[in-house]
């Protein structure tokens, strides 16, 4: 992972160095200063009107309009970042807001959509995030609109707990809340891709080293500036808070009180006699049997000093599992509940009915060597307390089968410790005293966040406790003969000197404006110990390597080469730090690392290859950055600071180190000198690995890490210093032993003397009083020089030209071989070459062929063209003629039934006319009769003839009525004709209309194929050219 896009912030102190802020813009330089990264928020802010959210509105509707204020950053952050005006509407809907500090510490965000999660396998690899990046946003459509909340300290507080909270902007309620101290790696999406508006962070699950995930969480922003201003706040949150502005256990209100109580918690189990026997417990776990009612107890004593009184359980619950939601647990039926005779144990029992649904995988039998979990709540009212309290008490159990026997347990209840925290709230009685809870943890959840993963380190995918540390702590160490193991020790990340972190922050931001000019305050400041959380960034900018780019991508070459010296190094890194977690499981992701490191170096450096002791300090340098950078800082120290030199020409180098050690001892500690002498005890015995592995190998990690601060920041003559502190340190003891004692002293009870940190720093302190200077070791230089040069002189001049002769054969030997690995290379070479040659002329062979092919349906296809053109312009023309016999067809069809219209209105109103008049004429024939009363017998009441129809004379018939009889047949035969005429005309005027459409589809089908567009665009074309020439005719 290249610097250039892995910045960390200095300013921050954070609890997690993990973290790490990824794809910058040009001036997101985090690394280098917090403020660069404020400039690019306010730059952005000048660009877009965004609008703050509100404490006081966190719970409202989030389409209502929000207030903007004057200042977001608080302190000395830049309050330049802000407007101090916010445009008019523009708090309406879910608009990007800048962030808003709460009055529950956080930095809220709005118009953040989450896109989702998945799980990673490297948490700092920008290529795994991008690519689930990537992934996620274009799968978005499942998105969840959020508030994001970010902490502004990663100390966290009552209110914030040190975590990332998502937000339903609806309901105001959380989603997922994530520990900031879990957060490894946060990236932004490239600015000239799709996820430009993207950003995502990389978390933490589990609870040790090796069961613990990686989830990589993506989110994505309305607006493409919002996404710096998060990043910022991601930023500051690993600030650490100064002494000043924490607050202190005598500052807390004395309004805040808390109630300590014991929980006891055991299960009893019908006996089958009528009563119930208490179940077994082993260490942690209660043993249950199949198909047996329980029944449980809990027994609730108050322990602290604050005295309050249980009214009466509110509630008794279980559940299966851990980590229970209060909607989950299921109601048990309670039997009794009360004080104790002493009236200071309040119980509570309830019957446990085991064949309910809910509670059947705590009544199957479990496998051998796995356990359940199980969740018991009680709810109790407490006098004084405004809402029921609940504590839940988490539990294992193993299920036996029925018939099961249990002959060894104990009878002890589980018990539980619980802390209530109270806040005293204000009551309109004065004499009555009301709290409010502000918080209920238990000690196993406090024991928990002490012992859980903080996943500190720099810039690098590990997962470490809360510093770098071995397997035991340093008062559990033996004293034995044991050696100590590599990696062994605490390096605690607490900084408890904030004028050093302040310090710090300045120096770092003066070197970053100038990378070539090391300011003058960091050796004084090293000497001291550079802070853990900063080491891996220091230590880059004292070597030189900070931001080079040609050695990260060398590296990332590197690794794909075979190296000679596979199998050593494979073997050597199984005895590399193997008390440190990071290294210690074979094949695990550190081992895998210092592998590719310390191969990669002995591809590049061919002189010296790989040799016994780097795997130590790469190891070292893992611990602190990423493998590229770790392989840039292990260069620079064997090249620049001459660490290789000590492997050449048969370590001639590291023999004039021990003579100008031994030199030393001689000036400064004669007594320790001469017994060493005496002993015949050389340095080479006891400091060969000192100077080889520059001290890594066996000392505990604190004073490695401190050596390598003064050895990258002094030069490579500070292993002097080093090797003089522990003699002097160890003067005493030296001088009392033996040879064998000596020798032992060495291996084992020396780096010992050094597991605390207060031993390391006097050890340091004496390293760097110590007078060795440049001059003394360059007199000793010249001394063993003139020294060897006599002991050639008085050599015989046959046994020095032998050994030249045979360190030539062996060179010759060595060159010869190198030269046959050249030729075995060369002549692979060209058979590969060979080989690729002949599948390029096979492609070659078919690309012709396939050439050939196309060229033929090309013309196949032209032709194909040509004809269906010609049918087309028939078509064309059929088309156009059968449109127009429809469309005159059609006008004539509509000109006859407008006509059938016409004729069938007229004859409609002679009917109507003709009916009224008869109508009238026979209501004037019924009243003549009426009056007549002869005539009137011949009708009833109703109006109706009762006499037998009379024959009718023809001839005494009135001719008229006659007449008009007959003419009302003949008008309601040619009304009914009339209307069949009229039905027949509007089925074929309809059947013509249907014709008509699929005429006008079949002809607008062929006008939209591709084929007719290029035809009509060829007589386009044609057209134009035709009418460019009329004018020149």
């Amino acid at each position: 992972m290249e610097d250039a896009l892995s910045r960390s912030s200095v300013e921050s102190s954070s609890t997690n160095d993990d973290y790490v802020v990824v794809n910058g813009e040009p001036k997101l330089k985090i690394t280098g200063d917090i403020n660069d990264l404020n400039d690019e928020v306010s730059q952005s802010s000048k660009k877009m009107a965004l609008t703050l959210t509100p404490s006081s509105s966190l719970g409202t509707d989030p389409q209502s309009p929000i207030s903007s204020v004057d200042n977001v950053f608080p302190n000395s952050l830049s309050t330049g970042a802000i407007s101090e005006e916010s445009t008019p509407g523009e708090g309406k809907g879910r608009s990007m807001s800048l962030p808003g500090i709460t009055d529950e510490g956080y930095t809220t965000f709005n118009g953040v959509t989450y896109l989702g999660c998945a799980l990673v396998n490297a948490p700092r690899s920008e290529v795994e995030i991008y690519r689930n990046m990537s992934i996620l946003n274009e799968q978005s459509k499942q998105a969840i609109p959020i508030e994001l909340l970010v902490p502004r300290t990663s100390e966290g507080n009552v209110r914030t707990n040190g975590v990332v909270r998502l937000v339903d902007p609806g309901t105001d309620t959380d989603i997922a809340c994530y520990k900031i101290h879990r957060i490894l790696f946060c990236a932004r999406g490239p600015s000239d891709s799709e996820e430009k508006m993207c950003f995502a962070f990389t978390c933490s699950h589990g609870d040790s080293p090796d069961s613990a995930i990686f989830q990589c969480h993506v989110f994505r922003c309305e607006l493409h500036e919002a996404v710096a201003k998060i990043l910022y706040s991601f930023a500051t949150s690993f600030r650490r808070l100064p002494k000043t502005s924490v607050r202190s256990a005598s500052s807390i209100s004395e309004a805040e009180v808390t109630a300590v109580f014991s929980v006891n918690l055991e299960f009893k189990e019908d006996d089958g006699k009528g009563s119930y026997s208490t179940c077994p417990k082993d260490k942690n776990m209660f043993k249950f049997r199949c198909d047996y009612d329980k029944k449980i107890v809990i027994s609730v004593t108050q322990t602290g000093n604050k005295e309050l009184r249980i009214e009466r359980c509110f509630g008794l619950l279980l559940s299966p599992g851990r980590n229970i939601k209060d909607g989950d647990m299921h109601l048990i039926e309670m039997n009794s509940m009360g004080y104790s005779s002493d009236g200071r144990t309040y119980s509570i029992s309830g019957n446990w009915d085991i064949s309910e649904e809910c509670f059947k995988v705590l009544n199957t039998e479990t496998p051998k060597d796995t356990r359940v979990f199980l969740t018991v709540a009680v709810d109790l009212v407490i006098c004084g307390i405004q809402e029921p309290v609940r504590f839940a008490i988490e539990t294992k159990a193993k299920i036996f089968p029925h018939n099961e026997r249990f002959w060894y347990f104990t009878k002890k209840p589980h018990q539980e410790q619980f802390y209530v925290k109270l806040k005293l709230t204000e009551t309109e009685a004065p004499d009555v005293v009301q709290y409010e809870v502000v918080e209920v943890q238990s000690q196993t959840q406090i024991d928990r966040q002490k012992a859980g993963m903080s996943l500190q380190g720099l810039k690098f995918n590990r997962q470490m406790s809360e510093g770098v540390q071995s397997p035991q702590d340093p008062e559990e160490e033996s004293d034995g003969d044991e050696p100590l193991l590599s990696g062994s020790g605490v390096v605690s990340k607490e900084v408890t000197d904030d004028n050093l972190l302040e310090a710090w922050h300045e120096v770092l931001v003066k070197w970053h404006q100038s990378l070539s000019q090391r300011p003058k305050q960091v050796q004084q400041l090293a000497r001291k110990g550079i802070p853990e959380a900063l080491r891996g960034e220091v230590w880059q900018l004292l070597a030189g390597c900070h931001d080079n780019s040609e050695l990260m991508e060398a590296y990332r070459v590197l690794i794909t080469k075979e190296s000679p010296t596979e199998s050593v190094i494979q073997r050597d890194i199984n005895r590399t730090f193997p008390a440190h977690a990071f290294f210690k499981q074979s094949g695990g992701l550190g081992q895998d690392s210092l592998y590719r490191i310390s191969k990669a170096y002995s591809v590049y450096d061919e002189e010296i290859g790989y040799v016994q002791g780097l795997s130590f300090l790469a190891a070292a340098l893992l611990l602190h950055m990423p493998e590229e950078q770790a392989f840039s800082v292990l260069v620079k120290i064997c090249f620049d600071y001459e660490l290789r030199d000590l492997f050449k020409q048969g370590f001639e180098v590291l023999h004039l180190k021990f003579y100008q050690l031994e030199r030393l001892m001689q000036d400064m500690m004669g007594d320790l000198y001469e017994h060493f002498t005496e002993m015949g005890l050389e340095i080479h015995m006891f400091a060969s690995q000192w100077f080889l592995t520059l001290f890594t190998a066996k000392f505990p990690l604190f004073l490695v890490f401190h050596i390598l601060d003064l050895f990258l920041c002094e030069g490579k003559d500070f292993i002097f210093n080093v090797a003089i502190a522990l003699l002097k340190m160890s003067r005493k003891d030296l001088l009392a032993l033996d040879f064998e004692g000596v020798l032992k002293y060495f291996r084992v009870h020396m780096p010992k003397k050094y597991r605390t940190e207060e031993a390391a720093k006097e050890l340091m302190a004496v390293a760097v009083s110590a007078k060795v200077n440049s001059k003394k070791l360059k007199k000793y230089e010249k001394e063993y020089i003139t020294i060897k040069e006599q002991e050639m002189q008085q050599e015989d001049p046959i046994e020095r030209m032998e050994r030249e002769n045979k360190r030539m054969v062996e060179d010759n030997m060595r060159l010869e071989q190198e030269n046959d690995d050249l030729a075995h290379e060369l002549v692979d070479s060209k058979l590969t070459l060979k080989s690729e040659l002949d599948e390029v002329q096979d492609e070659n062979k078919e690309m012709k062929t396939d050439l050939t092919k196309c060229k033929k349906l090309l013309k196949d296809t032209q032709e194909e063209k040509q004809r269906l053109e010609v049918e087309t312009q028939q078509v064309k023309e059929m088309c156009r003629k059968e449109l127009d016999r429809l469309e005159s067809e059609n006008s004539r069809n509509v000109v006859i039934v407008a006509d059938y219209k016409q004729i069938c209105t007229q004859l409609s109103e002679r009917l109507e006319k003709q009916q009224t008049a008869h109508r009238e004429e026979l209501s004037r024939i019924k009243t003549l009769v009426k009056s007549c009363e002869t005539c009137s017998k011949m009708f009833d009441a109703e109006g109706k003839v009762n006499l037998p129809e009379p024959k009718m004379d023809p001839e005494k018939m009135n001719p008229k009525i006659v007449d008009l009889q007959q003419q009302i047949r003949e008008l309601e035969l040619e009304l009914a004709q009339t209307k069949l005429a009229l039905v027949e005309s509007e089925c074929k005027t309809q059947d013509l209309t249907h014709s008509l459409n699929a005429a006008v589809s079949e002809i607008q089908a062929s006008k939209n194929t591709w084929f007719t567009k290029t035809l009509n665009s060829i007589k386009e074309v044609a057209n134009t050219h035709t009418g460019k020439k009329e004018p020149k005719d």
